[in-house]
């Protein structure tokens, strides 16, 4: 080794890491217990920007609008990738060095406890009295004899859960006679504690391999309508990077009648969605899907999320041209179902747009333009409505959520008395707003269902590895770690003529919280030999 000069001080020269070196530098580093409780705390960290700013893959529509708020800002963020945290490069290195240093922390241990199940038991100690927990007996047999009762007590019982409850036995004889016993368990604590930390490797590969290969729509039929399985159908959609939409199954659904019972107080009691599945290649048949109650079809769930009510409205503009005519979803609002419905109206041929907000009450009690709803059911239901002319603003690119009307551009439709038109509406009826801006129908009230179907391949391997995770646990905390102790002197050796044949010592040694189960334990194997006494 070379050495350096300093102040006529030769000291050591450090020899060079190299490029191997630093790269075992890197790995202990990784894999070092710090630097894993210091990527922890980065996932949490990072993972906050998610769950405050808008993410576009979920919601596309806010962090359009968030982006066109914040003008320069929102542009760095969005470059940044706060504006899709969980696919940022960043977050992703966190979670793929964190990986990395849970496996590495695993192999090296796996391979220790390996070679410690292999190791030979330690041999007893000369002497026991240093030991807290320590016992005493005596025996008219040799000492072999005593020791084998013993061992017979405390090797593992016959079966698969006797190999890890059992002790590891070691007998050794001594000069003079003496024979010595040692016994060790606890092994199953440590296994228990990798099986605890292999399952959460898989957990984590599960949900990996779910976010990339996972798919989530959502989609709202009225009663006589079909849906078919295709991206564009859904009315949100959310799907893994991997994932293609050549995966999806091009099924179809339809909505034959969708049932609702409500108690006299208005209390939900059942909901029930009676459905056509037709599958390619195979008959359609029938099917009924309640809550909690999925329906499977190509590897995926098919939930009941929500139902509601759904009017047909025909919407005339003033010169007599239909420019819409279909059914209008309403969302409830209340348990009572006071629901709110949105009418956007953009192909008007007589003028400007027109937009609807209109409140539900499917049994309505009160005067004028002031309801109130009393029970979910549509004993008798009434629109209460107000009108708008103007840009409703779909041509300027922004998503837009169809459940809400964007006054930014609108003028709301002035009755006589120059204030805002609020209007009420009946089935069947039809009503003329003010200001000639067209005529409003309300030809019937149907039913829908709003289904949430869910495809996650990683879910049967991640509730196995979960299950497996708690196994583990539960060894890993309940699993005893104790040694034992016996040793068997003639008692030609101990020098005392009027001693017995046989003096037998031991001792246990366990943790502090394992005081009472390992002394009754060590009594345990002391009673062997009693018993052996009493049996002759």
């Amino acid at each position: 080794m070379a050495r350096v000069k300093i102040d006529n001080y030769a000291l050591p020269e450090a020899p060079r890491l190299g490029l191997r070196g630093w790269l075992r530098w890197i790995w202990r580093q990784v894999t070092s217990m710090r630097v894993a409780l210091i990527l922890l705390l980065l996932l949490a960290l990072a993972a906050i920007p998610g769950s405050v700013l808008p993410q576009a893959p979920r919601e596309p529509a806010k962090a359009a609008q968030f982006l066109q708020n914040n003008g320069w800002w929102g542009q760095f963020l969005q470059k940044a990738g706060f504006l899709d945290v969980y696919g940022s490069a960043w977050f992703t290195a966190i979670y793929v060095l964190l990986f990395a240093s849970l496996i590495g922390c695993i192999i090296p241990r796996c391979f220790a406890h390996y070679r410690e199940m292999r190791a030979p038991v330690s041999a007893a100690p000369t002497k026991l009295d240093r030991y807290e927990l320590r016992a005493q007996g005596e025996a008219s047999g040799a000492p072999g004899d005593s020791v084998g009762l013993v061992a017979k007590a405390l090797r593992p019982n016959p079966g698969f859960w006797g190999a890890f409850t059992g002790y590891r036995v070691r007998v050794d004889e001594r000069k003079g006679g003496a024979v010595a016993l040692a016994a060790e368990k606890g092994h199953i604590r440590e296994l228990g504690n990798l099986i605890f930390h292999v399952s959460l490797v898989g957990i984590l590969i599960c949900v990996g391999f779910g976010a990339a290969f996972t798919y989530r729509g959502q989609a709202i039929i009225v009663e006589g309508r079909s849906f078919t399985n295709s991206v564009v159908a859904y009315d949100s959609f959310e799907s893994g990077r991997l994932f293609s939409e050549d995966r999806l199954e091009p099924f179809t659904l339809r909505l034959d009648e969708f049932h609702s019972q409500f108690s006299l107080g208005g209390r939900p009691e059942s909901f029930a969605a009676d459905v056509t599945l037709t599958e390619p290649g195979r008959d359609a048949r029938e099917a009924t899907i309640k809550v909690n109650s999925p329906l499977k079809v190509s590897g995926a769930s098919i939930y009941l999320q929500g139902n509601g009510y759904a009017l047909d409205l025909t919407f005339t503009d003033a010169a007599g041209n239909v420019a819409f005519s279909g059914p209008v979803i309403f969302l409830p609002q209340d348990a009572a179902y006071t629901s709110t419905g949105v009418l956007k109206v953009p192909d008007v041929s007589t003028g400007e747009q027109v937009g609807i907000k209109a409140t539900l009450l499917p049994t309505a009690v009160g005067e004028g333009t002031e309801f109130i709803s009393l029970h979910p059911d549509p004993t008798n239901p009434v629109i209460v409505f107000t009108a708008y002319t103007g840009d409703l603003g779909l041509d300027d690119g922004i998503p837009q959520n169809v459940y809400k009307l964007d006054e930014t551009h609108l003028s709301p439709v002035r009755g006589e008395d120059g204030q805002q038109a609020v209007m009420v509406l009946t089935p069947g009826q039809t009503i003329e707003l003010p200001e000639d801006a067209g005529t409003l129908t309300w030809n019937d009230t149907v039913r829908y269902a709003a289904l949430d179907l869910r495809a996650d391949p990683s879910l049967p391997f991640l509730l196995a590895f979960s299950i497996t995770a708690l196994l583990g646990l539960a060894l890993s905390l309940f699993g005893a770690r104790r040694r034992v102790w016996v040793i068997a002197t003639p008692a030609s050796a101990s020098g005392d003529a009027g001693a017995p044949a046989t003096l037998i010592q031991g001792a246990v040694l366990a943790p502090p919280h394992d005081t009472v189960k390992a002394t009754a334990e060590l009594e345990r194997a002391m009673a062997a030999v009693n018993r052996q006494e009493e049996d002759a």
